[in-house]
């Protein structure tokens, strides 16, 4: 095993962990980018290119057919065959969150139309579900298994928000396991059907699962619910006969107990498990070699890479498949530098790179990752879902490289900020408020001093009264200072109202005023 470092340039704060890689003919991609995409690339898909141990992003584009992708983390992804030339090498994506904290239920389709020497052009379709539909989630897997000339998508595990009936402000973003369900997913009718078997009694989230022809297994997993790591080792065999299909599942020995493992394959009948956790305060430093014989698993241990002193140091890790016997791993930078990094990256390399091209179907789905907010801090392993191959980062330097420095970090400036010491506005829990907001605050300028901005709804404002001082040109001032400026306005002077004396009627000839009674018998005399 070989160690190397990756460093990163000067987009590496679109890298969060939680983003996933596609691989289209040696080509890797990144899409999950952190925050909301912006103009330098709309499609919030890169091209993520390695070259002599440095990672650039470079943007991508979107056939004018695609459906929008947001940017989702934790999203469960497999590659999948279709029957038709142009469905030869196709992505699938479920699931997921959004920079909102909103889970997805969507399934999502990639695809490669057109590739020259500067850009590659994607085909993204979303594809609706009848049927029994799995909730929205994340941490799950998904994996496609082949029999009879058919292909079927498996659906498990993962992890979903509390009832909306349960959620309060306190926990709004409580999670819970899912049911341990199996959901056969057909892609080509978009049918769903659950399944209930009676082996499988918790759900599991961050678990690792290998597909080999019409079986799945499932290694290792967290249990929310019990906040244990069993050492489960479950096989899931999938008949499609011309009727109903046929799911069963049995509980074989010799399981471990990880979670958020990384799995490489290595050659034809052997997967490398790198890195995850064993318990809450340990991360498993150990790897094993799972092996395949006449249908026969076995998992055993093998030798330990040579850790640096930063990785054996680290409290969490993280990382993915990169395929070809390849693990790319991350740790959290020292922060007690002023200018250390977010993460630092490595590349552990397992095995010599003489995978065929069959095995890229194994792996692309079996990275787990695991929230840290739903876990101790130890555990904050947000990994990063990775399906790329490790010679494929030899492509053209001609296409459009991602400049970072021509967008502001909104997430300490613009949209992000405390605009008020009550500000409860943050970019991981925020939620639109008003039928105007997508995917920002809406914000109003207040006119004390310089001017500053702050949040509509901080500042309690109806939409009506938004909308209206949006429209208008008159000067708004915040809850903070609204009375500093009442109580320096300057009250226009009013003037008085100069009211004409009434002037008496007067008969002619005569010195008398004339009463009313008189006045009206006159007009009604010479009337």
């Amino acid at each position: 095993m070989s160690l190397q470092m990756i460093t990163v340039g000067n987009n590496i704060a679109l890298i969060q962990p939680g983003f996933s890689l596609m691989n289209f003919d040696g080509q890797v991609f990144f899409f999950g980018q952190k925050g909301w995409p912006k103009r330098s690339c709309p499609t919030g898909v890169f091209h993520f290119d390695v070259k002599h141990n440095h990672l650039k992003l470079k943007p991508t584009a979107f056939s004018k057919d695609s459906c929008y992708l947001p940017p989702l983390r934790y999203p469960a992804t497999c590659t999948f065959k279709g029957s038709l030339e142009s469905e030869k090498h196709q992505y699938i994506i479920h699931g997921g969150k959004t920079p909102n904290n909103e889970l997805s239920d969507k399934i999502y389709v990639m695809s490669v139309i057109c590739k020259n020497n500067k850009k590659v052009t994607f085909r993204c379709t979303e594809r609706d579900l009848v049927g029994d539909v799995p909730e929205a989630r994340y941490g799950h897997s998904i994996d496609v298994v082949y029999s009879r000339g058919k292909s079927m998508g498996v659906l498990f595990g993962g992890r979903s928000y509390i009832p909306s009936a349960q959620r309060t402000t306190e926990k709004w973003n409580s999670v819970a396991d899912c049911l341990p369900r199996v959901f056969l997913v057909d892609f080509d009718f978009g049918c769903s059907t659950s399944y209930i078997l009676p082996e499988l009694q918790d759900g599991l989230s961050f678990h690792v699962s290998i597909a080999r022809n019409d079986t799945i297994y499932i290694l290792g997993g967290h249990s929310l619910a019990n906040n244990i790591r069993p050492a489960n080792l479950y096989r899931i065999r999938v008949d499609l006969p011309l009727g109903s299909p046929a799911v069963n599942c049995s509980v074989l020995p010799g399981g471990i107990s990880v979670s958020s493992a990384i799995l490489t394959q290595i050659n034809d009948d052997e997967f490398v498990i790198v890195g995850g956790y064993q318990f809450e305060n340990q991360k498993r430093m150990v790897c094993n070699i799972v092996s395949f014989e006449d249908n026969k698993i076995e998992i055993r241990e093998m030798e330990t890479p040579d850790w640096t002193p930063d990785i054996k140091h680290s409290k969490i890790w993280f990382g993915s498949n990169m395929g070809n016997g390849t693990v790319f791993l991350g740790i959290p930078g020292d922060n007690k530098q002023a200018l250390s990094e977010a993460f630092y990256f490595y590349m552990l390399k397992c095995a010599e790179d003489d995978v065929n091209e069959d095995q890229k179907t194994f792996t692309n789905s079996q990275t787990s990752t695991e929230d840290p907010g739903d876990s101790t801090p130890f555990e904050d392993s947000e990994e990063f879902c990775f399906s790329a191959e490790a010679n494929s980062f030899d492509g053209d330097d001609e296409f459009d490289t991602y400049n970072e420095d021509d967008e502001e970090d909104e997430s300490e400036t613009g949209y992000w900020i405390t605009c008020c010491p009550t500000c409860d506005v943050d970019i991981n829990t925020w939620v639109p408020f008003y039928s105007t907001e997508l995917n920002k605050p809406a914000m109003i300028l207040c006119s004390h001093g310089d001017g500053h901005w702050v949040h509509a709804q901080c500042m309690d404002l109806a939409e009506r009264t938004l909308i209206h001082l949006s429209e208008g040109s008159n000067k708004y001032y915040c809850n903070e200072h609204v009375e500093i400026a009442r109580a320096l306005q300057t009250p226009k002077k009013v003037l008085p109202l100069k009211k004409p004396p009434l002037k008496p009627l007067h008969k002619k000839g005569s010195g008398k005023i004339l009463t009313p009674a008189k006045k009206s018998f006159l007009r009604r005399l010479f009337d």
